[in-house]
Parts: structure tokens; C-alpha cells; sequence
């Protein structure tokens, strides 16, 4: 008796590109609701708002694994992240500059460290600032900063670790209580165009910890200070310069930019980001404004500080 062999099982194949398709997918997923990715823990929503521009590095490496795989599913998927980060972000990539504007403001966390005071202000004044606003001031640095900008205003206001610098007459200028130092003031410019509010402020810096994850907390709480007290005021026309050590995107920055318009982001072009000076990656260094309009917004070239200048043409 003959017995017939079982035919040998035939090797079910794998469809190509899963892990690239899975990839592609989640990333997608994260450009179309950045808002799912929780807050806890560790601060993950922010962290995720700061650095989302940067997910447009992960295209490439999906296009040329799905071409590697030769999988079309791969391809396909990798194409609704690449239309997702370009809805998103493309209109920044444009030039919104226009042209005109009735005054140019600039703001400038000038480092504590800065070994060159006046180095940095002759880069500054070659934007020709009506008002200007500098961060990071020291006991040590601010009779430096004054007396180099003395030639050229008349007018500035300097409590704590910050100081703002006006061709325009300066009234109402106080310190405002958003720590334990002074480290954000307001006063109002008096423009040819009108009264101008104008808040100057450096929060809290924020690190990437491995056991507390994005230590925003402190940042937080100034920012809620802060919040609280320009809604007191409720400026019809203001701005708000500073180092917010936080991006216009930031989800915890809502209770500001839900007020204010970010300049960079309204009329700049690019993203504009500012820190670290020398391979800037974010942008936490801003312009802010209600009640008027930026026509133009952009960076300025580096000084002795880790972090840009930026500055803005305001229109009435």
C-alpha cells in the first residue's frame, strides 16, 4: 500500500511595508489631532506642539522605506502625513511680509552672560527700533545696556531682569507680579498714532527631563500670572514682547494666543525660530500684538546671547 505525501504548506507571505504603513499612519494621525496627545505625563501635549514642524524630517525616511519595500500601501500611507504637514504648516513656508508700517519693535533675550553689551545693542539699532524690549538683563549688564542706548532714547523703563527701551514718551510703567522677581513690566508708549500698550516679559525656562519629562510647571504659572493680569487691564491696543520660552503653538500659550496674534506667524516668513542662536530649532522668542497689525516680522542676526532677536513692523 502507497501512501501519497501531504502537499508541502505553502508560505504565506507578509504584505510589504506594514511597519512603514503603521508609521505613516500614526504620524498622520498626530498631524490631524495634536490635541489627543495628553497633557500627562510629563507635559507630553507641549512638548509635542513645540517640536510638531519638525515631524516633516520622518517624510523622507517613510517615502524611501516604501520604495524600498516596493509597497504601494507604504506609499500611499506615507502621502496623507506629507498633505497633512503641509496643511498645516505650509502657509508658514510663504512670505506674508507687506510692505508699510507706522513703527518697528524689537525684542531680544540679550543673555546674562553677554560678554559684549555694546556689540549687541549696535546689531540691534540696525533695525531702527521705536521700541524696544530686552530680556535677561544683570545687575552687572543693565548700566551697560543704558547707557549705550541712552544716545538714542529718551525714554525706557527698567525693573529686575527687564527693560523696555521708547522714542515715545513712557507713562504707567510698573513691574508686574509674575514671580517672586521682577521678570515682566507694562507701560504705555505714547505714538504719534495713539496710546500703546506694551508688556515685556521673560517666563520661566522649560527643560526635557528623563524622570519629570518637559518641566513646564513654574513657566505655567507665570503664564497664568501673567494672563491674568493683561485681562485686568484689557488694552484696546497692546503688545507683548518677550522670552515666553514657549511657541506660539504651545498649547499651554492658549490663554494668550487666544488674544494676541503672533506677528512671525501672521506676517513673516518661515517659522522664524530662535533658539539655540546657532542652530535655532524653536521658536519662543516673540512678538505679539491685539488691537493692531504686524505688516512684516523676522529675525535678526545673532549676537554674543544663545537666543535671536526678533523684531516687527506695526501698523495702527
Amino acid at each position: 500500500m502507497t501512501t501519497t505525501p501531504a502537499p508541502a504548506a505553502v508560505p504565506v507571505e507578509r504584505p510589504r511595508g506594514i511597519l512603514t504603513t503603521t508609521c505613516a499612519v500614526l504620524l498622520a494621525g498626530v498631524l490631524a489631532r495634536p490635541g489627543w496627545i495628553p497633557t500627562a505625563p510629563g507635559h507630553l501635549g507641549s512638548l509635542t506642539d513645540t517640536m510638531l514642524p519638525w515631524t516633516a524630517l520622518a517624510l523622507p525616511a517613510l517615502f524611501a522605506a516604501a520604495l524600498l519595500r516596493r509597497s504601494r500601501t507604504a506609499l500611499a500611507a506615507a502621502v496623507l502625513p506629507l498633505a497633512l504637514w503641509l496643511t498645516a504648516f505650509g502657509g508658514t513656508l510663504t512670505d506674508k511680509s507687506a510692505p508699510g508700517g507706522d513703527l518697528t519693535v524689537v525684542s531680544h533675550n540679550v543673555n546674562q552672560d553677554n560678554p559684549d553689551p555694546q556689540d549687541t545693542v549696535r546689531r540691534l539699532l540696525a533695525a531702527h527700533p521705536d521700541i524696544l524690549a530686552l530680556e535677561e538683563l544683570s545687575p552687572e549688564t543693565a548700566p551697560a545696556y543704558e547707557r549705550a542706548l541712552a544716545p538714542v532714547y529718551r525714554h525706557h523703563f527698567h525693573q529686575g531682569t527687564v527693560g523696555v527701551w521708547s522714542v515715545y514718551p513712557l507713562s504707567d510703567a510698573t513691574s508686574l507680579p509674575i514671580m517672586p522677581w521682577s521678570r515682566a513690566l507694562r507701560a504705555t508708549a505714547g505714538t504719534p498714532h495713539g496710546p500703546l500698550t506694551v508688556y515685556v516679559a521673560h517666563l520661566p525656562s522649560v527643560r526635557v527631563r528623563p524622570t519629570a519629562g518637559f518641566t513646564t510647571a513654574a513657566r505655567d504659572e507665570a503664564l497664568r500670572r501673567l494672563t491674568t493680569c493683561i485681562r485686568a487691564e484689557n488694552a484696546p491696543r497692546s503688545l507683548l514682547l518677550g522670552d515666553l520660552n514657549g511657541s506660539a503653538d504651545d498649547r499651554a500659550l492658549r490663554p494668550l494666543s487666544s488674544r494676541f496674534a503672533s506677528a512671525q506667524t501672521t506676517a513673516g516668513a518661515g517659522f522664524g525660530f530662535t533658539w539655540p542662536s546657532g542652530f535655532p530649532v524653536v521658536r519662543i522668542d516673540q512678538i505679539l500684538v491685539d488691537g493692531v497689525r504686524a505688516t512684516s516680522a523676522w529675525t535678526l542676526p545673532a549676537t554674543r546671547s544663545d537666543h535671536l532677536p526678533v523684531a516687527a513692523t506695526i501698523t495702527f
